[in-house]
């Protein structure tokens, strides 16, 4: 699919389930490994799991490609190679697990 002209939006993702702390911490794992996650628990009313309905985008012939980890790595090198330190960002450390 090059191009979608459609007036309904379309998600992206790979339909897999995964809890926001399950995020978070792949975010984690690949940003900061020895940082802390901290929840506050004064507002649980939050969304404890999102999965987009990829329906709409299977139907279409797209099929995700890149499995959630390797996206997140590629894109944290991407941002440390092009912005950090620039003023876009303070400058990040990246450490291998």
């Amino acid at each position: 699919m090059e191009r979608y002209e459609g007036e309904e939006h379309i998600n992206i993702g790979t339909g897999e389930d995964l809890s926001i702390r399950e995020l978070a911490e792949k975010i984690r794992d690949v940003v900061h490994p020895d940082a802390e996650i901290v929840f506050d628990p004064g507002k649980p009313d939050g969304t404890p799991k999102k999965r987009l309905d990829v329906g709409r985008l299977h139907d279409l012939g797209w099929h995700h490609r890149i499995p959630l980890d390797d996206g997140l790595e590629a894109t944290y090198d991407w941002f440390l190679e092009h912005e950090a330190g620039t003023g876009a960002a303070p400058p990040a450390r990246r450490v291998s697990a």
